[in-house]
C-alpha cells in the first residue's frame, strides 16, 4: 500500500512485551518481512496496531502469568472481538487453547479454542529442530510453502482438534499439522486469529514467507488506511458483549 509520492506504507506491528525471552529475533524477522515493529505493553500499542504478535517461551503457567500481569488476555480478546489481526508464536500458540499441563499443574488458556496443551511422548522430548507441516488446502498463511522445513523447539503440544463446528455460515479454523513421535498441531487460522507451534522466525526463508503472507493479511483487513486516535472504547469488549447480548436459539507448556 502507498501513497502519492510517498514510499510504501508499512504495516505496524506490536510485538508484546509480558516478559517473554528471546523476542528480538522476532522482532528482527518482522521488521525483514517489511513491518514497523514496535516492542510494548502500552494498551494503546497493543489495541491501535494494524497486528499484534503474542511470543512465547518457557512453561505455560509462566507465560499464563506473564500475560495477566499486563491485562494481555483481555486486550488481545478486544483486538480478536474486533477482527484485529493477531498472531501467537510458540506458546503463544498454545496459550489460546482451554488449558495446559506440566508438572502435574493444571493451567487456564485463554479458551479460544477446546483442547489440552500435553506434553510429548518421552522418546521424542525435546522436539527441537527442523520439521515438515502439513497445511490445510487454501490456507493464506502458507500461501506459495510447500514441503519446506520450520523450526520446533518444545515438549508439549496440543495432540488433538477438539472443535466443534456449530454454524455452516461461519469458516472453520483450518489446522496445520506435524508429527513428532504423534501428530500434533503446528499451526491455527481462526479469522483474525493466526498462530504457530514453530518460531517462523527461526524458519530461514520459509519463516520469512510465512511472516510476509500474515503481514499481507493485514493489508487485507482495510485498517491501515488513515485514521484518527483510537482509545479503547473503539473496540468491543466480548464479556460485556456476552452479558448483553440478545438470548437466542443455537448454538509447557514448553521449555524453549
Amino acid at each position: 500500500m502507498s501513497t502519492a509520492g510517498s514510499q510504501p506504507v508499512k504495516p505496524t506491528v506490536t510485538v508484546l512485551d509480558y516478559g517473554a525471552g528471546n523476542v528480538r529475533s522476532a522482532v528482527r524477522a518482522l521488521e525483514t518481512a517489511g513491518a514497523d515493529v514496535v516492542l510494548s505493553r502500552r494498551p494503546q500499542d497493543v489495541l491501535e496496531a494494524d497486528g499484534l504478535v503474542v511470543p512465547g517461551v518457557g512453561a505455560f503457567g509462566a507465560v499464563m502469568d506473564g500475560l495477566r500481569a499486563v491485562d494481555a488476555p483481555r486486550l488481545i480478546g478486544r483486538r480478536v472481538a474486533g477482527g484485529r489481526p493477531v498472531l501467537g508464536i510458540c506458546v503463544g500458540l498454545q496459550v489460546f487453547f482451554e488449558a495446559g499441563t506440566e508438572h502435574g499443574e493444571h493451567t487456564e488458556g485463554l479458551g479460544e479454542w477446546p483442547g489440552t496443551v500435553e506434553k510429548l511422548p518421552g522418546d521424542v522430548v525435546p522436539h527441537m529442530g527442523w520439521n515438515t507441516v502439513r497445511p490445510p488446502e487454501g490456507s493464506r498463511l502458507f500461501a506459495g510453502i510447500e514441503r519446506e522445513r520450520f523450526y520446533f523447539v518444545h515438549s508439549y503440544a496440543v495432540q488433538r482438534w477438539e472443535f466443534t463446528q456449530t454454524s455452516q455460515h461461519i469458516r472453520p479454523p483450518q489446522v496445520t499439522w506435524a508429527e513428532q513421535g504423534v501428530p500434533f498441531i503446528a499451526a491455527v487460522e481462526n479469522g483474525p486469529l493466526s498462530t504457530t507451534q514453530f518460531h517462523p522466525e527461526k524458519s530461514a526463508d520459509a519463516g520469512l514467507r510465512l511472516l510476509r503472507n500474515w503481514l499481507d493479511t493485514l493489508l487485507r483487513t482495510g485498517r491501515m488506511a488513515p485514521r484518527g486516535p483510537e482509545s479503547e472504547e473503539d473496540f468491543p469488549d466480548p464479556a460485556r458483549a456476552q452479558e448483553t447480548a440478545p438470548a437466542v436459539d443455537a448454538e509447557e507448556g514448553e521449555r524453549a
